[in-house]
């Protein structure tokens, strides 16, 4: 029987060290790592399908079991976004920018569906940035922004 302790010894090493070295999470493209602005400037083209510099989609920023410093510059990029799109959508409730934050929305909840509920959070922040107002949001704001999140979640 001792001869097989130095085999079975092996064999758990190597696959320990197999373990290691393979990580099945996918990699947050390079393109999400990018300041607000980049997804700004992307979503300049919505309702139309938006990508990023790269041809990445805003829900492939959304990555399945992503790392929790992606999923942070990720998420406080998408946040100041939607922030920066609320201030001039309220401004202009007519323009452009409430398509452009509802794309927003429907491409991170778009993405989001299937990561398990590790994005939760940023949806919950994304949603309070697109919806903040101290006053009632004006419809047309609202009626431009619903159909952004519809193209967004459509093609985002």
């Amino acid at each position: 029987m001792r001869p097989l302790a130095p085999i079975v010894a092996a064999i758990l090493c190597a696959t320990a060290l197999a373990a290691c070295g393979s990580d099945s999470t996918p990699d947050t493209p390079d393109a999400c790592l990018q300041n607000p602005e980049a997804f700004l400037t992307a979503l300049e083209g919505a309702p139309a399908a938006v990508e990023l510099e790269d041809g990445t989609t805003i829900s492939d920023c959304i990555v399945p079991g992503q790392q929790a410093g992606d999923l942070a510059q990720v998420g406080q990029s998408l946040v100041l976004a939607a922030t920066r799109l609320n201030v001039e959508g309220r401004a202009h409730p007519t323009g452009k920018a409430p398509v452009e934050l509802g794309y927003l929305v429907g491409a991170v909840q778009e993405g989001a569906e299937k990561t398990a509920g590790i994005h939760a959070d940023l949806l919950r922040r994304l949603a309070s940035a697109a919806g903040f107002s101290r006053t009632e949001l004006p419809t047309a704001f609202k009626v431009r922004y619903v159909a952004g999140l519809a193209a967004g979640r459509k093609s985002g």
